[in-house]
C-alpha cells in the first residue's frame, strides 16, 4: 500500500502562484507513474500532469507553460508548481500513483489508470 498526502493548497488571486506537495509513504516501488489531478464542483476529475520514475513528464494542454511537475526521490515527494493561476484553476487537487507494468508503459493523466490517491488539497483562485 502507498499512502499519499497533499499539502500547499490555498487561496490566491488570479496571476498568483502556488506550489503543491505530495509526500508518499508506505510501500516503495521503483517503476511508478505519479500524477496531479483536479476536480472542480460539478465536474469530472481531470488530469493536470504526470511524471514517471525517469522524469518523463506530460501535461494537459490547458496547463502547459503554467504548471511544472517535479519530484524529489530522496524525499519521496511530488511537486506541482502552478504559476499564472486563473479562476478556472479553482478545484480540489489530488496526487495519485500507480506502478508501471513495464519500461514501455508510458504515464498518462487518465484518472482511471491510477491506483493510489491522496485526500486532496483545495486551490481557490479569485479574480
Amino acid at each position: 500500500q502507498v499512502q499519499l498526502q497533499e499539502s500547499g493548497g490555498g487561496s490566491v488571486e488570479a496571476g498568483g502562484s502556488l506550489r503543491l506537495s505530495c509526500v508518499a509513504s508506505g510501500s516503495t516501488y521503483t517503476n511508478v507513474c505519479m500524477g496531479w489531478f483536479r476536480q472542480a464542483p460539478g465536474k469530472e476529475r481531470e488530469g493536470v500532469a504526470c511524471i514517471d520514475n525517469v522524469d518523463r513528464t506530460s501535461y494537459a494542454d490547458s496547463d502547459k507553460g503554467r504548471f511544472t511537475i517535479s519530484q524529489d526521490n530522496a524525499k519521496n515527494t511530488l511537486y506541482l508548481q502552478m504559476n499564472s493561476l486563473k479562476p478556472e484553476d479553482t478545484a480540489m487537487y489530488y496526487c495519485a500513483a500507480r506502478v508501471r507494468t513495464s519500461a514501455f508503459d508510458r504515464c498518462s493523466y487518465s484518472p482511471t489508470s491510477y491506483t493510489y490517491w491522496g485526500q486532496g488539497t483545495q486551490v481557490t483562485v479569485s479574480s
